[in-house]
């Protein structure tokens, strides 16, 4: 069976990307993700997305579809990761490819991300799937 891309809409669905998720972010807690996850939708229009293959989730994104003055309308792609029992067996790229498709859709102007600086495999992957280095993102802790 070929692998499906979803949209996780339900909490069930939600949930079932937790463990994906969790890798790239693991100071989540299964209790707040769903929460999380359902006022990000209700406030900013956040989707996740999985690649789904043999009724697991293999990939899984989550994105933002927003506008700005010094970007225009853009596509944030907030999170991004693969399980890692299931790296390097494609799912990555069929899931980079639907969300370039859906920005394309959606009539986006541009296509954005921020990765951790330590990441270094995913700037690879980012960088041959066609994105620049096009800035740097400065932060603070608020207290």
């Amino acid at each position: 069976m070929k692998p499906i891309i979803k949209e996780m809409k339900t909490d069930e669905e939600i949930l079932s990307t937790f463990p994906t998720v969790k890798q790239l972010r693991p100071h989540l807690t299964e209790y707040e993700y769903i929460e999380k996850i359902n006022r990000l939708q209700a406030s900013y229009g956040y989707h996740i997305v999985a690649v789904i293959d043999d009724k697991e989730v293999k990939a899984a994104a989550g994105y933002r579809i927003t506008e700005s003055l010094a970007w225009g309308k853009y596509f944030y792609l907030d999170d991004f990761i693969t399980h890692e029992a299931s790296r390097r067996n494609g799912y990555a790229g069929i899931l980079w490819d639907w969300l370039i498709d859906q920005a394309n859709v959606n009539n986006c102007e541009q296509f954005h991300l921020d990765s951790g600086v330590h990441r270094h495999d995913a700037h690879r992957f980012y960088l041959k799937g066609g994105l620049d280095i096009t800035c740097h993102h400065f932060q603070m802790k608020l207290d």
